[in-house]
């Protein structure tokens, strides 16, 4: 089940509400509960009871760390977290590899992503890192850090939601009608940046495969895989804190238009944050972060980056993604660092490289890879074609509103508006712009197939 599908939006979302609104507060992290199982059980079936027993685990674990601060129990805990993700998400890249290496013929195990394995694991490993350090109070109630674990908004495709920051609002939290209000405008923006913008963007670039290559068409799909990268995942991620706040939740932000950013250090305090707060705080921190030798600091740098994009995904590209970025940070850090100051170069030179950047994540294929930035650069290919032309006709618009709505231009400009004499007037447009945003969100979801989100695979 997915927040954009129609079995979500009308069937499991209003029982939801009426079920846990009308139950007594004491209950409700039970209902959430359980919806939250049965919201995985759609996706996943009996890999529910892998994520029951991730829950059941870290529960005891973090009894023992709380109770006792001995770091051997830290150490089981994070042995048998990552121990897990690696089993099921990274076996079958090893065999893979050591075959082509040493020539072998190691069978394949059959093996199934669970769905947000990645997610649900990084937020067990925070808890347990955080219990140890006396950053949180360790959970007393399995039913309560079950609920922390399985909490359907961000189970599948994050934020990354630390229990510290969560924690008060699971003993105790205020539900109010302008703060389920907020959460609702804010699941329609998220849905609109989804079916609207990402799917749209998805569909056209579909289209273009196959066709007579040229370089104008290789820059075609490299905006359009950034775009519908982008309006995808943050997509999900506005409409996971709308949910949050509809039950009284307020997680941290994920994304603050990172597509504006002036350098590739200022896109990571933009981009994914919780994930790049992750691995800063558990990673990068802990092994010295900036404070030793210079060598270190890139070792340093270098580890984080290539878990980050090993993290993502079992595949090669996403490891060169990952060091793709280690290569500009280092630059940045130590070379272009005085060049880069607020402006429009630094704008652009950021979005070019972010543009390459998810060119190699979304090729998964090496060769295709290859060929793909060759063809960025010109080699072998004309600079414009008939098709290329056809196809930026098709999706220019779709492009000027991508390109229109990566920045808070239009959010600034509301806000100007509405402490002005036509306040009013601009609040009831707004609200009028939400419903129709709703309005063809939903038509679309009725009219098109199904188009999972882009970070289920992680």
């Amino acid at each position: 089940m997915v927040f954009s599908s129609i079995s979500f939006l009308f069937f499991f979302l209003p029982l939801l509400f009426l079920i846990y609104f009308l139950t007594p507060k004491r209950f409700r992290n039970y209902v959430l509960l359980i919806f939250s199982l049965l919201f995985y059980f759609f996706g996943e079936k009996w890999y529910i009871v892998l994520l029951l027993f991730s829950c059941l685990l870290n529960y005891i674990i973090g009894i023992l760390i709380g109770k006792n601060k001995k770091k051997i129990y830290l150490i089981i805990g994070l042995i048998i977290n990552l121990g897990l993700l690696f089993y099921f998400k990274y076996t079958n890249f090893f065999i893979e590899n050591f075959n082509n290496i040493f020539d072998l013929n190691i069978s394949y195990l059959k093996i199934i992503l669970p769905l947000g394995i990645s997610f649900f694991t990084f937020q067990n490993v925070s808890y347990l890192i955080d219990v140890y350090r006396k950053d949180a109070e360790y959970q007393k109630s399995f039913f309560s850090y079950a609920t922390y674990i399985t909490l359907f908004p961000q189970l599948v495709a994050g934020p990354i939601v630390r229990y510290k920051d969560v924690a008060s609002e699971l003993k105790n939290r205020k539900e109010s009608v302008s703060l389920f209000s907020e959460g609702v405008i804010r699941f329609t923006l998220g849905l609109g940046k989804k079916v609207i913008i990402a799917d749209t963007i998805y569909n056209m670039c579909v289209s273009i495969g196959g066709s007579q290559m040229s370089v104008l068409t290789y820059w075609i799909l490299a905006l359009g895989y950034t775009f519908q990268i982008y309006y995808d995942f943050s997509g999900y991620s506005d409409m996971a804190i709308g949910l949050g706040k509809m039950f009284g939740f307020n997680f941290k932000e994920n994304f603050n238009y990172p597509l504006i950013a002036s350098s590739i250090t200022d896109f990571w305090r933009r981009w994914h944050m919780s994930l790049s707060s992750f691995f800063k705080d558990y990673v990068y921190i802990p092994l010295g972060g900036n404070r030793v030798s210079k060598f270190k600091n890139i070792r340093n740098i270098f580890i984080v980056w290539f878990l980050t994009g090993f993290w993502h995904g079992a595949s090669w590209n996403f490891i060169f993604w990952g060091l793709y970025f280690f290569v500009f940070l280092i630059l940045e850090k130590f070379v272009f660092k005085k060049y880069l100051k607020k402006g429009i170069f630094s704008h652009l030179y950021t979005f070019v490289i972010i543009l390459f950047s998810f060119v190699i994540f979304s090729v998964t294929d090496l060769k295709e890879l290859f060929v793909f930035i060759k063809g960025m650069l010109g080699i072998g290919v004309p600079l414009v074609n008939f098709e290329s032309v056809y196809y930026l006709k098709n999706i220019l618009i779709i492009f000027i509103i991508s390109f229109v709505l990566m920045g808070p231009f239009v959010k600034n400009i509301i806000i100007k508006l509405e402490k002005g004499r036509i306040g009013k007037l601009v609040s009831g447009i707004e609200i009028l712009c939400i419903l129709l945003i709703l309005v063809i969100s939903i038509s679309v979801i009725i009219s098109s197939s199904f188009n999972p989100f882009i970070y289920f695979r992680f």
